[in-house]
């Protein structure tokens, strides 16, 4: 399984990525790793604030191309609606992606 992540920064700025592991990849994150983006590692990440599940990573990385085009508005919107179809219906197939609800599970 692949997963589509958008996670908050501490000046509130929003970054999406793509993990085999969520919770692995978000301490990379925080801890500012090697393995940490380019972004997060002069915007400190804070939480996760939704992941998607997918089977593989092209389609994962499909996601994260059209969430990053997104206006910051309307990734908010995505966040608190979880509603792929709203914003992205038209460009992926909504389908083929699971909203996780909750992420301690994920292994």
């Amino acid at each position: 399984m692949y997963y589509t992540y958008m996670l908050r920064c501490e000046d509130n700025s929003i970054y999406t990525g793509i993990t085999i592991d969520v919770k692995r990849r978000l301490s990379e994150h925080i801890e500012k790793s090697k393995k940490c983006a380019k972004y997060t590692a002069t915007h400190q990440a804070k939480r996760i604030e939704a992941v998607w599940e997918s089977e593989n990573k092209s389609l994962a990385s499909k996601l994260e191309f059209h969430i990053k085009r997104l206006k910051k508005l309307e990734k908010e919107n995505l966040i608190k609606g979880r509603d792929l179809k709203k914003y992205l219906g038209d460009k992926i197939e909504i389908e083929k992606y699971k909203f996780v609800k909750n992420i301690d599970k994920l292994s």
